[in-house]
C-alpha cells in the first residue's frame, strides 16, 4: 500500500476506529470459535464449515490490516474550521437537478468513509470530482448510467457530522 495520506473527516476516523475495535474484539474471537467447532467435527479435508470459517478468518484479517493502514495514514480534516461557498473536501453540498428540480445532499468524504446510502460521497467519485472547486450557483455535469445529468450547486455547508445525523 502506498504511503500517501488518506483524507478523512473526524467522524470518519471515529467510525474506522469503532470498526477496528469491533473486528478485533467481536468478529475475530467469533471466527476463532467457529474454526474450533468445525475442527471438532473431524476430517478437515471434507469439512465445508471449517473451510468457510478459515476463508472468513482471512477476510477479517485483511479488513483489520486495511483499516489499520487507513488509520495510520489518516489525514484528519477539521470540517468545523472550513468555510466559504466553494466545494472542498468535507463540504456538505446541496444539489438541485436542473431537469427535475429534485434536490439531493451529499457530504464529500474520504474513500474509507464513503456510504452513498447515508449521503457520504467519496472525494474520488465522478460527481465529487465534478463539484470540487465549484461554488454556489455553478452548474456541474455528471456522467450517470442514464446519460449526462446537470446539477446546480444550491448550497455549501461545513458541519462536522455526528453518527446520529447523516448529512
Amino acid at each position: 500500500m502506498s504511503a500517501d495520506r488518506v483524507p478523512m473527516t473526524k467522524s470518519g476516523l471515529d467510525r474506522l476506529k469503532e470498526n477496528l475495535k469491533r473486528l478485533r474484539s467481536v468478529e475475530k474471537p467469533k471466527i476463532v470459535l467457529a474454526i474450533e467447532e468445525a475442527r471438532a467435527h473431524g476430517d478437515l479435508s471434507e469439512n465445508a464449515e471449517y473451510h468457510a470459517a478459515k476463508e472468513r478468518q482471512g477476510h477479517i484479517e485483511a479488513e483489520i490490516r486495511r483499516t489499520e493502514d487507513a488509520l495510520a495514514r489518516a489525514d484528519v480534516i477539521d470540517v468545523s474550521k472550513l468555510s466559504g461557498d466553494k466545494v472542498v473536501f468535507g463540504a456538505t453540498v446541496e444539489l438541485e437537478e436542473s431537469e427535475s428540480g429534485t434536490k439531493v445532499v451529499y457530504r464529500i468524504v474520504g474513500e474509507f468513509e464513503a456510504d452513498i446510502k447515508k449521503g457520504r460521497l467519496s472525494v474520488t467519485s465522478p460527481i465529487a470530482r465534478a463539484m470540487i472547486g465549484r461554488e454556489v450557483g455553478d452548474l456541474v455535469k455528471v456522467q450517470a448510467p442514464g446519460g449526462v445529468r446537470e446539477y446546480e450547486i444550491a448550497d455549501v455547508r461545513f458541519v462536522e457530522e455526528s453518527d446520529s445525523n447523516s448529512a
